[in-house]
């Protein structure tokens, strides 16, 4: 689907977790085209808060509010939320990761759940009424059949993290029901690309490759994932929610995905092949949270939204390195600066 400035009026939006590697991608995207984006970050220490700013340093100020906020201060949130009209909630905020969740699941579920509760009652106090829930392919589980279709039983997730998201997902569907609300749950499918969270194994495996540090592998990997990147799964982003404001579908969910499953040990020779070093590995046990494979059926994806991925892994993976490269650039600059 494709946007212009001059067939649509502003909107102005409020994005969770703006300073993310998701949310500030999509800041950037709606900006483009003329938005008006509020932004919201606690910058949870799961990663470092100066890598979040980076995310959003060359944001026009002019059109762009960042706000301090866990998204668990329900007072807070409602506060902001009644400053100014908005158009629609971009709830991208959450604990991510499966392997961390099975260490802190109570934590998990406190923001992931608690903190969903405290933004769709916030939207609901002042009657906004498009909502985008950023779900995950994590719970689908060890689905045996593919590819994953929406329609797919997700009744047995197999960590912390992807039943809060599929928790997540049935508050959606309460909210829609009972309130009437518009909303669209999304289901990313691994996405990568520039700014992607240092601890996603493709930014990490450049970073150790590139170094000559040994690189972990879990299991003989054969497991799969369904790579997406990060500018195809804003476009989707940014249809659904042009498919909830102009159908009177109130609740939908679809799989954002690449469509395309890359094996572990292919991801790790593609990934040695643009850094252009061999890669060192060490084969360990699977762990605990870890799925076989994912593998999105695209089908109501692509008949609703218009989603079709553009960018091949291969691209994709050129791309992020370069972005690695150009920001080992700008610190090296910054660094000699203040020398």
């Amino acid at each position: 689907m494709v946007y212009s400035k001059e067939m649509r009026l502003s909107s102005r939006f409020i994005i969770t977790g703006a300073c993310g590697f998701i949310g500030s991608h999509l800041a950037k995207a709606l900006i483009a085209r003329g938005d008006y984006v509020i932004g919201i970050d606690n910058f949870d220490p799961f990663y470092d808060r100066k890598l979040k700013l980076a995310n959003i340093a060359d944001l026009d100020q002019n059109s762009f509010q960042l706000i301090d906020c866990d998204i668990r201060n329900t007072l807070e949130i409602t506060e902001i939320f009644k400053r100014d009209p908005i158009d629609c909630v971009f709830h991208i905020a959450a604990l991510a990761g499966v392997r961390p969740s099975i260490e802190d699941p109570a934590r998990y579920a406190s923001v992931n759940i608690d903190g969903l509760l405290s933004v769709l009652e916030a939207a609901r106090s002042i009657n906004c009424n498009r909502f985008i829930f950023a779900s995950s392919s994590s719970v689908y589980g060890d689905n045996k059949k593919v590819p994953f279709a929406e329609t797919d039983p997700v009744d047995e997730p197999i960590s912390p993290y992807a039943a809060t998201k599929r928790s997540g997902e049935l508050i959606c569907h309460t909210y829609s029901k009972v309130f009437g609300l518009s909303i669209a749950c999304l289901r990313f499918f691994t996405v990568f690309g520039p700014a992607q969270r240092p601890d996603l194994a493709i930014s990490k495996f450049m970073h150790m490759i590139d170094s000559g540090k040994t690189i972990p592998m879990f299991g003989d990997g054969s497991t799969s994932r369904d790579y997406t990147y990060i500018d195809d799964i804003i476009q989707g982003v940014l249809a659904a929610n042009d498919f909830i404001s102009s159908t009177n579908n109130k609740y939908r969910i679809f799989n954002l995905g690449g469509s395309k499953p890359i094996t572990l040990k292919q991801m790790i020779d593609k990934v040695a092949k643009v850094v252009g070093k061999p890669a060192k590995i060490e084969q360990l046990p699977m762990q605990t949270g870890d799925v076989l494979q994912t593998f999105a059926d695209l089908t109501r994806s692509k008949a609703d939204l218009g989603f079709d991925p553009q960018t091949s892994f291969e691209e994709g993976l050129q791309k992020q390195w370069e972005w690695v490269g150009k920001k080992a650039t700008r610190h090296q600059g910054i660094v000699a600066s203040r020398q």
